[in-house]
């Protein structure tokens, strides 16, 4: 609950701060509120919080959501200092930009610890509009005008779909409390039919959210037309604050009805990995690549809900975490390669000669959102095969490591391009210049990629 009210009033601070004539100041205090965002939730951990407990039935806190919460505000740490380049520009509206960012991780927060199908509801939508909103933000860009009219639309009709299912939910169940639901289930001799109905559009409206197929189309265009920092933010805080959301729901109201959810997510999940990984390899563009790579990876993370056993909770948070930092790194890679050229793959060609740390760090996000060893990546693509082997679904784990494979064809591209590609003739003038802060957002992420990677206690002993 404290990390929330601070964010909630430092989003309104920056706002006002708009109001001064420099800049300058907007984000070092976006970061150091979330900052004490971050200290917010480690009270909240201890139970040092004032607030810790204020609102039981609607928000509750503990290691799980805990853990996502940590995961997001540590994405909206590396992201903030991205967003430079953009905030510098003419006509930007930085304290709007920021202002947008906090509101959006108040929303985030609530999904991670809501306790209430109507905190769900709203944390999912004050997310969702900030979304809209930032997506649209480049205001000459005409397919940044575009993304967010389809992000708009298609959002909105899930929105509609999720509120349908919540009704239908109540209808049966006569509350919105996530216990009374499971409560229900747990000791009800006969289900309403009407609930089996709620549960299946609730989930379809959440799946819509987190691009899962067949209801990923959106993704590719949204992802593309949002200015790429925006992109980043979409990609991971979103990502994870939607999958807490949905193995909290399931965890929580829905575990008595495992037999009957667990073959629709099956299939989802295998379609999303089969549609994501296989569009990817067509791509010639890094940042639609990037896009059906999310779509991939949504669909590793949702293999892990599936699975739904001890491992299970784990290999969600771990993931979203090495999935969060090598997606951040590439992102911030392309943001400065785009600036002296675009995000075709042919220019990041001969990268590894002209910016050496940039090669570098992208090699690493790419081994990361591959799987190779060493990395984080690999240790949460190890934990979700252990999940599902543990659950007797061999079968879905083989066409996940195929798809694995898959994904080493098109991430092992651009390590190609960077190493063994001369560069294009135009680009060979072109110095790569990196700001210093970027430098250190990138080697940080890099750093913690490999850490975990060699270490992963040092992350699941926390939780």
């Amino acid at each position: 609950m404290l990390p929330i009210i601070v964010l909630s009033i430092s989003g309104i601070v920056a706002l006002f701060l708009g109001f001064l004539k420099s800049r300058w100041i907007l984000m070092p205090l976006t970061l150091l509120f979330i900052l004490a965002a971050i200290v917010g939730v480690l009270l909240d951990k201890n139970g040092m919080s004032p607030y810790a407990g204020a609102f039981p039935t609607m928000l509750s806190t503990d290691n799980v959501s805990i853990a996502f919460s940590g995961i997001i505000l540590l994405a909206a740490l590396f992201i903030v200092p991205l967003s430079r380049y953009y905030a510098n520009q003419e006509n930007a509206q930085p304290a709007e930009y920021y202002a947008i960012i906090l509101f959006s991780l108040v929303g985030a927060l609530m999904m991670t610890s809501y306790e209430n199908l109507i905190m769900l509801f709203v944390g999912l939508e004050i997310l969702s509009i900030s979304m809209y909103i930032l997506t649209g933000s480049d205001k000459d860009n005409l397919r940044s005008g575009e993304a967010a009219l389809k992000y708009f639309l298609m959002g909105s009709f899930a929105t509609g779909i999720l509120l349908f299912g919540v009704a239908l939910l109540y209808g049966a169940t006569g509350g919105f409390d996530l216990h009374m639901i499971a409560n229900y289930v747990h000791h009800s001799g006969n289900i309403s039919p009407m609930l089996y109905l709620g549960l299946s559009i609730v989930l379809i409206g959440i799946l819509f959210k987190l691009s899962i197929a067949p209801f990923h189309f959106w993704t590719p265009d949204v992802y593309d037309g949002a200015p790429s920092v925006f992109t980043a933010f979409m990609s991971t805080i979103v990502k994870t604050a939607g999958f807490a959301a949905l193995y909290k729901i399931l965890s929580v109201s829905f575990s008595d009805l495992y037999g009957f959810w667990w073959v629709c997510l099956a299939i989802t999940t295998i379609a999303t990995l089969i549609i994501g990984n296989i569009t990817a390899v067509y791509q010639t563009s890094f940042k639609r690549m990037l896009a059906y790579s999310s779509i991939s990876h949504a669909g590793y993370l949702l293999m892990a809900v599936t699975t739904f056993n001890a491992y299970s909770q784990k290999a969600i948070i771990f993931y979203s975490l090495a999935y969060a930092l090598s997606t951040i790194t590439a992102f911030g890679v392309l943001i400065i390669v785009e600036q002296t050229a675009n995000d075709k793959y042919e220019a990041f060609n001969g990268l590894g000669k002209r910016a050496p740390l940039l090669a570098f760090v992208n090699t690493v996000a790419m081994c990361s959102l591959a799987g190779m060893p060493l990395t984080a990546g690999f240790i949460g693509k190890f934990f979700v095969f252990t999940s599902a082997a543990d659950n007797d679904m061999v079968w879905i784990m083989i066409i996940a490591i195929l798809m694995s494979a898959v994904g080493f064809y098109y991430y092992f591209r651009v390590i190609i391009a960077m190493y063994m590609r001369p560069a294009i003739e135009s680009d060979v003038d072109n110095e790569v210049v990196v700001p210093g802060i970027y430098r250190t957002v990138l080697m940080l992420a890099t750093l913690l990629t490999i850490l975990f990677g060699l270490a992963p206690d040092l992350l699941t002993s926390l939780f």
